[in-house]
């Protein structure tokens, strides 16, 4: 019997499981950072992040390079569910898609309600929710949670991420070098010609990887932005005969065996490298600074006026339905757990203020305090929501 079928016995249903624990652990890796920025080894730990290892400094390597392989993971796990899983269908992409729209809409406006100027470069901060984290919250409930609304959740972040990588592209890329980026369309469409000719080994689209993660760098596009293309060229198959696709096609392999490495080093790798704000050494006027509070409101206002107000309008407008054993209760929940915004905030922060290290801090600050009230705030809706419910809606299908 192939142990893939045996493992993943459904995409969501095994993404859900490992998304969750790594969220506890990216939490614990935020907090040893937050530790580590406020105490007497402050001047240690940013010597380590600042030490050259080569071309690139730690730091650099941590959000260059194996942030390369989050993002491929992502591209891959939106790539399955747009083929083959919970957005595989115009009905199934409506609610989630919609929502999504809100929740990236509404906190932008947010910002820019208190931000003008330079610092207006900001404003997709808060349009990103970390998926790590809000399934990590969500799964502290147990199986209580309704299955159909930790799917919508998790499909909402997926679009969501789909959201955040294309505004990267768009508005985060610096001058662009055209010699270098023609090099890395040509090692594209090489990567595009293995995948016509079905070409099913990941070997050869791993060994040409690293040329493209470089070319990408070298042009300017921020180089994570090639884990997402390498994604988008990795084969998934439908086996004849059967009606789902094969779990043992390339993409399927690759993506099981980056779940563990990504949910529990590289992402907390990422967060105990950049979510050490040292508050003791901000001046007051840092925790009512514009950047801080478009940030941290637009996570905790925007985020949940967006999704929810989206989604019930399209619920309303009956162009969606309900997630099934779900009340508005448990929608303002999730919505709220939407507004924790770590992994992808603080990844945008770093693009939005390149060098503008008080600017990073205030931004830091908002992503967290945001990120912490939303997220205590979800977890008690959501808590209310469920009391008195005897049944275990979490074991639906």
């Amino acid at each position: 019997m192939n142990p893939l079928r045996v493992l993943r016995p459904s995409a969501i249903r095994s993404f859900l499981d490992s998304q969750s624990s790594a969220g506890l652990v990216l939490m614990a890796a935020a907090a040893l950072a937050l530790f580590l920025a406020n105490s007497p080894w402050q001047i240690a730990y940013e010597a380590v992040l600042h030490a050259n290892l080569g071309p690139l400094s730690l730091e650099h390597w941590i959000n260059d390079g194996l942030m390369a392989i989050f993002f491929l993971l992502v591209g891959l796990e939106i790539k399955r569910e747009v083929l083959d899983g919970q957005l595989s269908t115009w009905p199934r992409r409506i609610l989630p898609g919609v929502a999504a729209l809100g929740g990236m809409a509404v906190p932008a406006l947010v910002y820019l309600a208190f931000n003008r100027g330079p610092t207006a470069a900001g404003w997709a901060i808060p349009a990103a929710t970390d998926i790590a984290f809000a399934l990590g919250v969500i799964a502290l409930l147990g199986n209580r949670v309704p299955a159909s609304l930790r799917v919508f959740l998790a499909a909402l972040a997926i679009i969501d991420d789909l959201g955040a990588v294309v505004i990267i592209a768009l508005f985060y890329t610096a001058k662009i070098s055209l010699l270098d980026a023609a090099g890395a369309v040509a090692v594209i469409g090489l990567l595009i010609g293995l995948n016509r000719f079905g070409v099913r080994r990941l070997s050869p689209y791993l060994i040409i990887a690293p040329f493209l993660w470089i070319l990408v760098f070298r042009s300017g596009i921020h180089a994570t932005l090639a884990g997402v293309v390498l994604a988008l060229t990795i084969p998934m198959e439908r086996t004849p005969g059967r009606r789902d696709a094969d779990v043992d096609s390339p993409l399927h392999r690759l993506e099981h065996a980056l779940h563990l490495p990504v949910g529990f080093l590289i992402v907390p790798v990422f967060g105990l490298a950049n979510a050490g704000v040292s508050v003791l050494s901000l001046p007051v006027e840092a925790l009512v600074a514009p950047v801080t509070l478009g940030v941290g409101l637009g996570l905790l206002v925007g985020k949940v006026t967006g999704v929810l107000g989206f989604a019930m309008l399209a619920i309303w407008l009956g162009f969606a339905h309900m997630p099934a054993h779900a009340g508005k209760l448990h929608m303002l929940g999730v919505a709220l757990l939407c507004g924790i915004g770590f992994t992808m905030s603080i990844f945008i922060t770093l693009l939005a203020f390149p060098g503008h290290l008080i600017l990073q801090a205030e931004a830091k600050l908002g992503v967290l305090g945001g990120s912490l009230v939303a997220g205590l705030l979800g977890y008690a809706v959501l808590a209310i929501a469920i009391r008195g419910h005897h049944a275990a809606p979490g074991s639906e299908r």
